[in-house]
């Protein structure tokens, strides 16, 4: 089955200067790139790709890292969409477990990734969960402009093509709590 993931080099590859070894690993399978750009992560698009752990205690220290503040202002990432058959199954097993201490020592985050001493996984990339995350952390990252195949429908408005269903919050893992709706009163 096709699939979409995006994978983003996160600010501790971009420091270690892993970009270039990241994209040969990835393009050593048969998914096809049809996206990247450079990015500054703002707080609030980390906030954002990183909604669905914003209960968890590391949530704020989350953010820190992927915007950079824990890297000497290294606030540029790189982020690569993908597509392909199995290509969550395929980008996660070139990733590796998240945690760099668990992860196959031929995967990325086994080869580069590092836990600090205060705990913070420097696990070098991010890759999608699942297809949902995958198409909804394209649509936060990308115009559809900035692909290279009608990954999904678009529209265009005000003379630029838009995703119908933009990224954003809403995943699997449910609406941002003021999307929540009321208890409905049994009748």
């Amino acid at each position: 089955m096709n699939e979409c993931i995006l994978l983003i080099v996160k600010p501790d590859g971009m420091v270690k200067g892993l970009a270039g070894h990241v994209l040969r690993r990835f393009e050593e399978t048969d998914l096809k790139l049809v996206g990247a750009r450079l990015a500054r992560v703002t707080r609030e698009l980390a906030a954002t790709h990183y909604h669905h752990l914003r209960d968890k205690p590391f949530f704020d220290e989350l953010i820190r890292f992927i915007t950079g503040e824990l890297h000497g202002g290294q606030d540029t990432v790189l982020a690569f969409a993908y597509t392909g058959e199995d290509a969550v199954s395929k980008g996660r097993a070139i990733a590796g477990a998240t945690n760099p201490e668990e992860a196959d020592y031929r995967s990325i985050r086994g080869s580069f990734g590092r836990v600090t001493t205060k705990g913070v996984f420097e696990n070098v990339v991010h890759v999608s969960s699942d297809a949902i995350e995958g198409e909804r952390e394209i649509k936060l990252w990308f115009s559809p402009d900035q692909v290279t195949a009608d990954l999904f429908p678009a529209v265009v408005r005000d003379g630029r093509r838009q995703w119908t269903d933009p990224g954003g919050p809403k995943t699997r893992t449910g609406p941002w709590p003021e999307e929540k709706r009321p208890p409905r009163t049994r009748v």
